[in-house]
């Protein structure tokens, strides 16, 4: 014989499930102990170092972000030249160039022997179409860097070879593009 499917035959067979489900359920949800909303600001709290916080988003290629990172802590620190390059940097980054000019000008103006600043202002050079200048800038990295970075030994030999048949041959399209490099660190290459 077969069985028929009644309302209240379906009704106590949900039942039975929902209480066999309601079994294998703690008895209780803990409570949270700070309450069911995000936690607010703590505003006697440390606030993070901008400039390390902007070298993080530089590192994550945010360059808009860390350029305000950049700005806070130049509200707090100063325009010292560390974050003159790091503001000038992220403008590179940026492809803003005038702005990197300016503000790696500026950081130099005040310290000289900042081989990141004389590098990033040697690839803002490069991408104005400046060969000769970059190539000085990189030689001024070079020699404050001891040789020991590859990125400014790369962007010298580029621009070396670059300044070298500029004067040779007519204007090409560009022959290479900027690649950045840790947070402040850019460097050149050819293109495919």
């Amino acid at each position: 014989m077969k069985e028929q499917n009644t309302p209240i035959l379906t009704l106590l067979k949900a039942i039975a499930v929902t209480a066999a489900m309601a079994a294998c359920v703690p008895d209780r949800i803990p409570a949270l102990k700070d309450g069911p909303f995000a936690p607010g600001v703590d505003l006697r709290g440390q606030a993070e170092d901008g400039l390390a916080v902007g070298n993080r988003l530089m590192d994550a290629g945010q360059h808009e972000l860390a350029l305000e990172a950049f700005t806070r802590a130049a509200l707090k620190d100063g325009l010292t030249p560390e974050i003159l390059t790091a503001m000038g940097s992220a403008n590179l980054g940026l492809g803003r160039l005038g702005q990197a000019e300016d503000l790696l000008r500026r950081a130099l103006k005040e310290d000289e022997n900042r081989p990141e600043a004389w590098n990033n202002l040697g690839v803002v050079l490069m991408e104005r179409g400046n060969p000769t200048e970059a190539r000085q800038m990189f030689q001024r990295a070079y020699a404050l860097d001891n040789g020991e970075s590859d990125s400014i030994r790369d962007n010298l030999r580029l621009a070396l070879e670059k300044s070298e048949t500029s004067d040779k041959t007519v204007p090409q399209k560009a022959e290479y593009k900027v690649v950045q490099r840790g947070n402040a660190d850019f460097l050149i290459r050819k293109n495919p």
